[in-house]
């Protein structure tokens, strides 16, 4: 199920796309007891995978439709790649923002074209004003994750980081709105051999751990965590790829999701967010399942506030 679109979407993409590069490093290798390859979606264009998935969404949509825009509500990564994915193909993109969004991503969003409507900082007024927008304008409305041209379009980076080492054993991903660990559960399903796919989540935000375990879509009860980009729920379209073709999902505390990201800066030397050490940590707590194991772990963007480091 879904190779064809993978392979149709990578093709698709490829032009407006970076084939992010893949870093080892034996001195995780050897903290780990795992042989670890890193998918770079930090070195991504507007620093995260995000982008793969709003330029397969954008391109996939008729032309009548694509002509009056695109909208979302988002206040992280996702509105940023959709305002930069609709620049590229020449379209207006709308993002719906919590009016207390943080301003560096306010101005990141500006800057790559998109047009900023503020809303009260409420899930429902979110919608509301999105549903607004739709109705003024006719644009088509896309979800930051439970869209499966989204989904199709995320797993394009486990597609390559397979192309390159397709002989790993597990992949892991961070997860929030589970679009990306469910395009790469997908991915590995179709061009991985025998590779299993694993989620990491924060304890303080772990919908989708409780969800994959009851069968039914969790919501959280906190979202107290670092990890701002993992605060989302499952959705209809993610969860139930998620529960066919993912294995486990493991959590991580916040001391470990900070050390995790600590020991990424150090060693690899690159600039990661908070939500991408997740994987990592969960790998570093859960040593015995991974030891000795070809590990691929997907880096999901680097879009951090430097004046707001935890170390």
């Amino acid at each position: 199920m879904y190779k064809q679109e993978l392979l149709d979407c990578h093709s698709r993409i490829k032009p407006h796309i970076h084939r992010t590069a893949v870093l080892t490093s034996g001195i995780l290798n050897e903290m780990s007891g795992a042989e670890l390859y890193f998918k770079c979606e930090n070195f991504q264009r507007m620093g995260a995978y995000k982008i793969r998935g709003a330029t397969n969404a954008i391109m996939l949509l008729p032309e009548n439709d694509r002509k009056k825009g695109v909208v979302t509500h988002s206040s992280g990564n996702f509105a940023q790649a959709l305002s930069l994915a609709a620049k590229n193909l020449g379209i207006q993109a709308h993002i719906v923002m919590p009016s207390n969004a943080p301003k560096v991503k306010r101005d990141a969003v500006e800057y790559y074209g998109g047009n900023i409507v503020l809303c009260r900082p409420t899930i429902d007024a979110r919608i509301s004003m999105a549903d607004k927008i739709i109705k003024e304008t006719g644009a088509t409305f896309i979800h930051p994750s439970n869209d499966l041209n989204v989904i199709i379009g995320q797993g394009t980076a486990a597609k390559e980081l397979l192309e390159d080492y397709p002989d790993l054993n597990f992949l892991i991903a961070p997860v929030g709105g589970g679009g990306l660990i469910a395009g790469s559960a997908l991915a590995a399903y179709h061009f991985g051999k025998s590779c299993k796919v694993y989620g990491g989540e924060p304890f303080e935000a772990d919908d989708a751990f409780r969800s994959f375990y009851s069968g039914k879509i969790e919501t959280n009860m906190t979202t107290n965590t670092i990890a701002d980009g993992l605060k989302t729920v499952l959705g209809d379209k993610t969860f139930p790829i998620i529960r066919k073709y993912v294995s486990d999902i493991f959590r991580v505390s916040e001391k470990e999701i900070i050390d995790a990201m600590y020991l990424i800066w150090e060693r690899l030397k690159i600039v990661v967010e908070p939500s991408s050490a997740v994987a990592f940590a969960a790998i570093l707590k859960e040593k015995k399942h991974f030891k000795n194991q070809k590990v691929g772990i997907l880096i999901s963007g680097g879009n951090v506030d430097l004046k707001k480091l935890p170390f």
